[in-house]
């Protein structure tokens, strides 16, 4: 029995001619005008923002997805500002590709632009491994979603959300529910459930892609500030790049290996889609968890997941470091590392708190395990201790996977026009 699957494709422009490069720039310039416009505005439904944008030189395709996205900025994903370094959203209607092997680029996209005949063709450098579903797309085997496009530094980046056939995970007789809890100084915590106990957990350390990552801020910054050569920066960028992407492969394929030890088991993780948009933890917090992937080695172990015929379920997880694991009620976090339940009835004292946290996570695939209180949605889910859980507390849309990447941090990339 098949199913479908979604998948992120990423492509970078070949260097574009300085004319296309100003059209680029114009588009993403006059794009975040228009969203920082719609969202300072408070527009709250689609003919607000649609009266707003209007008159913003935009392709249509941007303007209909501003008009969707902007509403669920603060209603949906509860965002008080935003980030500097917004993509530009397009719909699914701007996702024509061509294909020839005649070309030294085969894949060219036709970026959309104002008015008529002003589109021009772009050329791509797509990630060989995904090159199957980019011909998939182009003969329209594959559905295309939203298309976002991001200037990283010097690159241009493409990301287009797909849709694909795949067969339909198979699970005979009892399944294994294994929460998986991404987070910063314990990079994956994996929890098995069996009879509702938490089983042979796994904890894989963040320390090296912790070390990495700030390292990578004091010596992008500090090439910044002595102005040294675009190249120099650009390869150092690329090292600390390929680190940490070398740490989401391996991380993956452990946590795979570890769910495939189990009979039939189904993989369970948190919806962290709209992580940018929620997290506010002050300067220095956002730095360090926004320059950290957490989707992105979220979308890896969902890839490796799919190719194993692993099934992958996402929960919502607000509360899940502040809910005791075997009487389900809310219990506290004082440090990092140790879970409190002040529940006299209750066997559990103290418990580490990212099993705590992944064992709840993989209860939360069955709807009478929810046990968040409504009326506390808004209700901080961090240790007492004043330091964050690495649990981010986030909104997931299955229809939009995650599409973030390895980028440095904020502070560190050449400033540009306000989104």
């Amino acid at each position: 029995m098949s199913t479908t699957a979604t998948k992120t494709l990423q492509a970078t422009f070949a260097p574009p001619t300085a004319h296309k490069q100003e059209k680029l720039n114009d588009l993403l310039d006059t794009y975040r005008d228009g969203l920082q416009e719609a969202f300072d505005a408070g527009a709250s439904t689609m003919s607000s923002v649609s009266d707003i944008v209007t008159p913003y030189d935009l392709p249509y395709q941007a303007k209909a997805a501003l008009c969707n996205y902007v509403p669920k900025l603060r209603k949906t994903y509860n965002a008080q500002e935003l980030d500097d370094e917004h993509p530009v959203r397009l719909t699914n209607q701007a996702a024509t590709f061509d294909h020839s092997e005649e070309r030294d680029y085969e894949f060219t996209w036709w970026v959309p632009r104002p008015g008529r005949g002003t589109n021009f063709w772009i050329p791509l450098r797509i990630n060989p491994e995904q090159e199957g579903l980019w011909h998939d797309l182009v003969s329209e085997d594959a559905k295309a979603g939203e298309i976002r496009l991001q200037q990283h530094r010097t690159n241009w980046v493409l990301h287009v959300t797909v849709e694909y056939p795949v067969e339909e995970p198979a699970t005979d007789g009892d399944i294994t529910h294994i929460g998986l809890d991404i987070g910063e100084t314990a990079l994956i915590t994996g929890c098995a459930l069996k009879d509702g106990s938490p089983t042979d957990p796994l904890v894989r350390s963040g320390s090296r892609a912790k070390h990495l990552r700030k390292e990578m801020y004091t010596t992008l910054k500090r090439l910044q500030e002595r102005d040294a050569s675009e190249w120099r920066t650009d390869e150092r960028f690329a090292h600390y790049q390929n680190a940490l992407t070398d740490i989401v492969e391996k991380a993956s394929r452990e946590a795979i290996e570890y769910a495939q030890q189990f009979e039939n088991p189904v993989l369970v993780m948190e919806d962290l889609t709209y992580i940018r948009e929620r997290l506010d933890y002050g300067k220095y917090m956002n730095r360090r968890l926004h320059s950290w992937a957490f989707a992105r080695l979220q979308g890896r172990i969902e890839d490796k997941a799919t190719e194993a015929g692993i099934p992958v379920e996402y929960v919502n997880p607000a509360y899940t470091s502040q809910t005791c694991h075997s009487c389900h009620r809310i219990g506290r976090r004082d440090s990092q590392a140790e879970f409190r339940c002040p529940h006299d009835d209750c066997h559990v004292s103290t418990f580490q708190a990212d099993i705590n946290a992944s064992a709840n996570i993989a209860r939360r695939v069955d709807p009478w395990g929810e046990s968040v209180p409504l009326d506390k949605a808004g209700r901080d889910d961090s240790p007492r201790d004043g330091s964050r859980s690495d649990t981010a507390t986030t909104h997931r849309e299955t229809s939009a996977p995650a599409q973030m990447t390895l980028t440095a941090y904020e502070e560190s990339k050449p400033s540009t026009s306000d989104d």
